[in-house]
């Protein structure tokens, strides 16, 4: 692992400075500025897109409706750029960048900005968090980017706005199987649903549970009562069933794991009550459907 570097903790001015740089001899020529005398053009075809690009997911639909519009309006917003040879890199504004390039435009308003390769990373995170355009996967792994730098949680959150068990939270993630990882990726399944699993440790009920949140829509509450250990269940539980027949508890024991829902039995083996929980009108269905049988 790399020295810790000292760009955490410092203000976005210092990441992205105002005052444009000195030019290299080996730079390529800074443009003249806009007509509106705001950020200069540069040409789209000298912008290559920024390598440490926390954001990996691009909506189709969002980058067509985006270019519709600067078609219209133009791009109302400079993307920010570095030097990088006798070419730019995008630091920021990769969604305009793509925008623009499917609106026809050959020319994009650019800031250049004097910015470190070490610091693309952070400052590209910085934005999309602020801007809430990246998804719990894609933070995590820019967390983990940021963590390999030398970083740690704390100074991770301080950096982004979020607090060090947010960042956690999100690193955790990257403990789940791939194909989790794409469900949170492509909205299928929430972050609420995801840390869930994570109490799974299970290969095979863990698919399971997945697969059964895909095809039901099960609520992040159902499928936390559903992944809670078998240890945490009967500890919420203990008190209501210190007296509990040996017999009736291996009976309520069997029933939980029949309809995969908390089971709780009150009583003697004379009287008493059967209480099955289901979380919302799907998993009632289904325990009905086992209840019942072909009834």
């Amino acid at each position: 692992m790399s020295a810790p570097r000292n760009a955490l903790g410092r203000g976005i001015g210092a990441l992205i400075p105002t005052t444009r740089p000195a030019a290299r001899p080996d730079a390529p020529a800074s443009p003249a500025p806009s007509a509106a005398g705001a950020a200069p053009e540069l040409p789209i075809a000298l912008i290559d897109p920024n390598p440490d690009q926390p954001r990996r997911v691009f909506s189709e639909e969002e980058l067509e409706r985006l270019a519709g519009s600067i078609r219209i309006h133009g791009v109302l917003q400079p993307v920010v750029v570095r030097r990088a040879g006798d070419r730019y890199e995008l630091v920021v504004g990769e969604r305009r960048w793509r925008a623009s390039q499917r609106a026809g435009l050959d020319t994009i308003p650019a800031v250049i900005a004097d910015v470190d390769a070490d610091d693309r990373l952070e400052v590209a995170l910085i934005e999309n968090v602020q801007r809430s355009d990246l998804n719990p996967i894609e933070l995590a792994i820019a967390f983990r980017a940021l963590a390999e730098t030398g970083a740690t949680q704390e100074e991770i959150g301080q950096r982004v706005g979020l607090d060090r068990t947010s960042i956690a939270n999100h690193l955790r993630l990257l403990d789940l199987p791939k194909e989790v990882q794409s469900d949170v990726e492509d909205g299928r399944l929430s972050m609420g649903h995801a840390k869930a699993l994570l109490q799974v440790s299970n290969p095979e009920r863990r698919r399971g549970l997945r697969e059964r949140i895909l095809k039901e829509g099960l609520s992040v509450r159902a499928v936390e009562a559903l992944a809670s250990p078998p240890a945490r269940v009967a500890a919420k539980g203990r008190k209501s069933r210190v007296a509990l027949d040996p017999q009736l508890q291996q009976l309520a024991d069997a029933m939980r794991r029949r309809y995969q829902t908390r089971v709780r039995i009150a009583g003697d083996a004379e009287r008493g009550r059967v209480e099955i929980e289901y979380f919302g009108a799907e998993d009632l269905e289904r325990i009905s459907s086992l209840l019942l049988g072909d009834v």
